[in-house]
């Protein structure tokens, strides 16, 4: 089994920045794609951004030159850095981890990002 942690979303105004972490609980990361997911009001679950096993990097388009996604091998974690938040990227963000190989996953609990004034 394997445990991810979100943590560090909240409250930010308009144009500010946050940093969403992902703790794993063992080293997933040399056979596992990472990625960040975000879940609107209302809405469908949905890709924001991805890192593969080999550190190559995808972003949804709307979030593209905004968000970055990074992973550190060594304390087993992933980060999401925002920045030029809008209130449209409000949402829970959710951390996955997906084994390409047998398209099998774990979701973490979720943080809430709220961007308002």
């Amino acid at each position: 089994q394997v445990q991810l942690v979100e943590s560090w979303g909240g409250l930010v105004q308009p144009g500010g920045s946050l940093r969403l972490s992902c703790v794993v609980s063992r080293f997933i990361f040399s056979i596992y794609q990472m990625g960040w997911y975000r879940e609107i009001r209302g809405k469908q679950r949905e890709s924001v951004a991805l890192i593969t096993s080999a550190g190559v990097t995808n972003y949804a388009d709307s979030v593209k030159g905004r968000f970055t996604i990074s992973k550190d091998n060594a304390l087993n974690t992933v980060y999401l850095q925002m920045n030029s938040l809008k209130p449209e990227d409000t949402a829970v963000y959710y951390c996955n981890a997906w084994n390409v190989r047998t398209t099998t996953g774990y979701w973490g609990q979720g943080t809430q990002v709220t961007v308002s004034s």
